[in-house]
């Protein structure tokens, strides 16, 4: 496989090259200002017009908000009573499934609950009294509710890209579907959102970057501790 192949193998470098490389088109993305543009495109001086509309309100949003704990118990319990795919999953691989799950569900949330960051409905240009302040000036307040970065309905997706890593080592195939899945669900939740003005782009693409990122710390760790624990085979004895 060459250098240049999405990392599906399990060489270290190729995870780092695209965890920096997408981490620099985000940083570039946020000095944009593309956000405030892309919020413009749905908001007005009279609010998001399609805040409450029943597509990105309920079925997108209030309908699915639980099913992303439902399938992390399913995965917790597969840590024990595999099913479908995990069955081929060592054990360690589906322990490093679960906890990578949670834990990027938990890292996201944990950020938001400490963010002074108010959503895009909260703005004095879409009717409400807020001032845009950069996500990146902390401790400083724009007069809005905050708790609004990053994305945490579109973790709802991203959280499972964890399967990709635990994957990778057995079954590439199905690690590339857990990762088109997990991105394709997380972008549909984060353009939901986007549309109702309750995020920017950029909550949704560094809530997809932080899920990466814990997704590849756990695989890095996991995978040196199987290494470690690794029954080693005696080297034969020297002939005579």
């Amino acid at each position: 496989m060459s250098h240049l192949s999405f990392p599906v193998t399990s060489r270290p470098a190729h995870v780092l090259r695209w965890t920096l490389g997408s981490l620099l088109l985000l940083l570039i993305w946020d000095a944009s200002s593309l956000d405030l543009v892309m919020a413009r495109w749905f908001g007005s001086a009279s609010g998001f017009a399609l805040e409450s509309h029943w597509l990105w309100r309920n079925l997108l949003h209030d309908d699915v908000r639980l099913w992303p704990w439902v399938l992390e118990l399913f995965l917790l319990v597969g840590m024990f009573v595999p099913l479908g795919s995990l069955k081929r999953l060592p054990m360690a691989r589906r322990v490093q499934l679960a906890l990578t799950t949670l834990a990027a569900l938990l890292t996201v949330s944990t950020i938001k609950l400490y963010s002074h960051t108010s959503c895009p409905w909260d703005l004095q240009e879409f009717g409400g009294v807020a001032t845009h302040v950069s996500h990146w000036a902390w401790g400083i307040r724009d007069g809005g509710t905050g708790g609004c970065f990053p994305a945490g309905h579109a973790s709802a997706g991203f959280a499972f890209v964890g399967g990709f890593f635990a994957f990778r080592h057995v079954l590439p195939g199905t690690a590339r579907r857990w990762l088109a899945g997990a991105t394709l669900v997380g972008l549909v939740f984060g353009l939901a959102q986007q549309i109702r003005g309750a995020h920017y782009m950029s909550h949704t693409l560094w809530t997809a970057w932080l899920c990466w990122t814990v997704a590849a710390g756990v695989d890095a760790a996991g995978s040196q501790w199987i290494a470690q624990t690794r029954p080693r085979v005696p080297a034969p004895a020297p002939g005579f």
